[in-house]
């Protein structure tokens, strides 16, 4: 489970990471993210369509495994990062822990949310 400080809080800012943020695809999912320079921790928000799973508890399951992924990742990203990884593809739930922490780990390289 991520912080509290972590998380998203409210629309108006997955609405605004949405807007101006740049996307990475990766064919399980895809990351959209943005600087926020007045934040001190970095904010993630996961996203499961229903169109991907239509069973709430996968859903849901899908988003704490993702969850987790990023939790062990978190002290190597820039403290000033707004991130939401959109999921579309069921096959996550299916794959193992390394290669969802493989993929993840991936798309970060790719956005250059990493410290230096």
């Amino acid at each position: 489970m991520l912080a509290f400080k972590n998380r998203f809080h409210g629309h108006g800012s997955l609405k605004y990471v949405y807007k101006n943020g740049t996307a990475v695809r990766h064919r399980l999912m895809s990351i959209k993210h943005t600087t926020h320079p007045r934040r001190k921790e970095p904010r993630v928000a996961v996203v499961v369509s229903k169109k991907v799973v239509k069973s709430a508890v996968a859903r849901n399951r899908i988003r704490r495994r993702v969850y987790e992924a990023v939790r062990l990742e978190l002290p190597n990203i820039q403290p000033s990062k707004d991130i939401i990884l959109i999921v579309f593809s069921s096959e996550i739930q299916t794959i193992g822990h390394d290669e969802l922490t493989s993929t993840i780990k991936y798309l970060f390289d790719e956005a250059g949310i990493y410290n230096k």
